[in-house]
């Protein structure tokens, strides 16, 4: 197989993961062997209290090994910080982090990398609060060399379709979808779920769809295609939709979360899962793609994305928001993210002025309306 036909399959075993999670390990495997490593892994971490946790591996790396890192050596890892700052889906190398002459001679490495003949490790962040981050990573042994540019492509290939499919599989918490009861599985579930062609005509709608649509309220059907009131909303839908029914790998980046909110106020978060082959495919019949729609709960960690993309938040003012709202005061705040009081300050007052709100308890009610799949 070439490298483009690799890349096909590899994103389609992906997406099947998204509806079955016992694939994780096995997609992980081959997404090891396609960017060049010894182990792959989707896990989390928090940034105040050096913790984490692993969500799926490919059993590449020992298990003695696994234990320790969290127990003990995820305090001592110089990545640990710098991930809570990298940018979504960019693919981040050791030596992006610190210098790497200067990484050879940590306590982390000479104890924990250097006995596995661990030299280098490629990550993208997948998802992001203001105190923690889950994140797709490769482990590079001595046999594959340091992170080079072939590598760091390969990831950017990878974490667009990795980040949606961890998102999908959160939010619907589908235990397993086999071809011949995805229909059926897919109809019990909470979230509203549509099944659309290219065009956005709807094929198959679960029951809690069937009542949104019934509502008319943020979604609903027009000419037997799916419409969402929002004109903004609707145009991106439209091109996700006509991405996905090109094929797994065409839907890239596009679309990873769309906000919605219903008339009352209520706000609402779709993704959107292609089903252009495997077995998504052969349930499917003539539905390009999948779209999930769940409402916004309390006590879930917020999108980043969708808070963003709603109130047209830069970075700096997305981290100090959610800061604001898991961490607290204004001192409490800089002192997490590393800046002055000052600048948090600053901040707080364009995100007053962009949101339309007066006071941090404000800002928490904002937060509190959005939702997202991945707990840490």
């Amino acid at each position: 197989m070439g490298e483009a036909d690799v890349v096909l399959a590899l994103v389609g075993d992906i997406y099947d993961a998204a509806l079955d999670p016992t694939l994780w390990p096995a997609v992980l495997g081959k997404a090891t062997a396609f960017v060049g490593g010894s182990a792959a892994g989707l896990y989390a971490k928090d940034v105040t209290s050096k913790t984490g946790n692993i969500y799926y591996d490919d059993g590449g790396i020992d298990e003695n090994y696994k234990r320790l890192y969290f127990e003990k050596y995820i305090k001592f890892d110089p990545s640990t910080t710098a991930h809570f700052f990298a940018e979504i889906d960019k693919p981040m190398a050791t030596a992006d982090m610190i210098d790497y002459s200067e990484f050879l001679e940590t306590r982390f490495y000479k104890e924990w990398a250097l006995p596995q003949k661990l030299v280098d490790h490629v990550t993208v962040v997948v998802d992001k609060s203001a105190t923690s981050v889950a994140l797709f990573g490769v482990f590079r042994h001595e046999r594959n060399g340091v992170v080079d540019d072939a590598t760091r492509q390969r990831m950017r290939l990878l974490a667009p379709h990795v980040r949606r499919a961890v998102l999908i599989g959160r939010a619907i918490d589908l235990k397993t979808a086999e071809a011949d009861n995805l229909a059926q599985s897919l109809d019990g579930l909470a979230a509203g779920m549509f099944l659309v062609d290219g065009d956005g005509r709807i094929v198959h709608a679960n029951a809690a769809g069937i009542a949104m649509l019934d509502a008319g309220d943020f979604l609903r059907s027009g000419g037997a295609r799916l419409v969402a009131s929002d004109a903004d909303t609707d145009q991106a839908l439209r091109e996700t939709f006509l991405a996905a029914s090109r094929g797994d790998a065409a839907i890239g980046a596009r679309g990873i979360a769309h906000a919605m909110m219903s008339r009352s106020g209520e706000r609402y978060v779709a993704h959107v899962l292609p089903l252009a082959s495997g077995t998504r495919r052969r349930a499917a019949s003539s539905a390009a793609a999948a779209l999930f729609v769940h409402r916004a709960e309390l006590g879930k960690i917020a999108v980043p994305e969708v808070i963003a993309k709603t109130y047209r938040l830069t970075p700096t003012e997305l981290r100090v928001l959610l800061a604001t709202v898991e961490v607290g005061g204004t001192p409490e705040v800089a002192e997490t993210l590393g800046v002055a009081e000052t600048t948090v300050k600053f901040h707080l007052r364009r995100l007053f002025s962009k949101t339309g709100s007066h006071r941090q308890a404000d800002l928490v009610k904002i937060v509190a309306g959005f939702t997202g799949p991945l707990a840490y």
